[in-house]
């Protein structure tokens, strides 16, 4: 099976999207694009400016837009915002051309990697684990509509998190790997 021509990372605060990407896409030798850090990056400010100024709603139409952009970069690993599955409209960019990979962590572990990050503006208040709790019952099921693979991060590591993702994508039997690494193509 061909490797597809773009990876779209999708799954809550704290699931590894980021760190994830950046492993996959070299991997790959793909480009790697995070939505987040390019909307931050194209209006010279970060994300909780740009929610104080133009809140949930203006940071959410620059996303649809910043997706609908990217949607056309080939040979590329894409990680999206928590919340960018939230509008049907980027639905489409989503998927396009694409395989969607559900990074799903669990509610402790999203506390875990979330509990000291200041850049996340929907945790910024009185009961962040209540916030990610509520987020996780709303998004958990668009994710799992929208993931043509579902990888849980609980508990490891990027880079083996990367490997099972490659296995999902371009599965070998033993049999095929012995044959590769005998004729001396490490491609696996």
């Amino acid at each position: 099976m061909p490797l597809p021509r773009r990876i779209v990372l999708v799954g809550p605060m704290g699931a590894g999207k980021s760190t994830i990407g950046r492993h996959l896409a070299r991997e790959l030798g793909y480009h790697f694009l995070d939505s987040d850090r390019m909307i931050e990056e194209r209006c010279g400010a970060d994300i909780p400016w740009i929610f104080d100024v133009e809140g949930e709603e203006g940071f959410r139409q620059r996303e649809s837009a910043m997706l609908r952009e990217l949607s056309d970069v080939g040979a590329s690993v894409l990680a999206t915002g928590g919340g960018a599955v939230m509008k049907d409209e980027n639905h489409p960019f989503l998927k396009q051309d694409a395989v969607v990979v559900y990074l799903k962590a669990s509610l402790d572990q999203q506390i875990e990697r979330t509990r000291k990050d200041r850049n996340r503006p929907l945790l910024q208040n009185d009961d962040p684990e209540g916030v990610l709790r509520r987020l996780f019952e709303l998004r958990d099921p668009i994710y799992t509509h929208l993931a043509d693979v579902v990888m849980l991060t609980d508990r490891k590591s990027p880079r083996l998190v990367v490997r099972q993702i490659l296995n999902r994508l371009n599965p070998r039997t033993p049999r095929q790997r012995r044959k590769v690494r005998k004729e001396g193509k490490h491609n696996d």
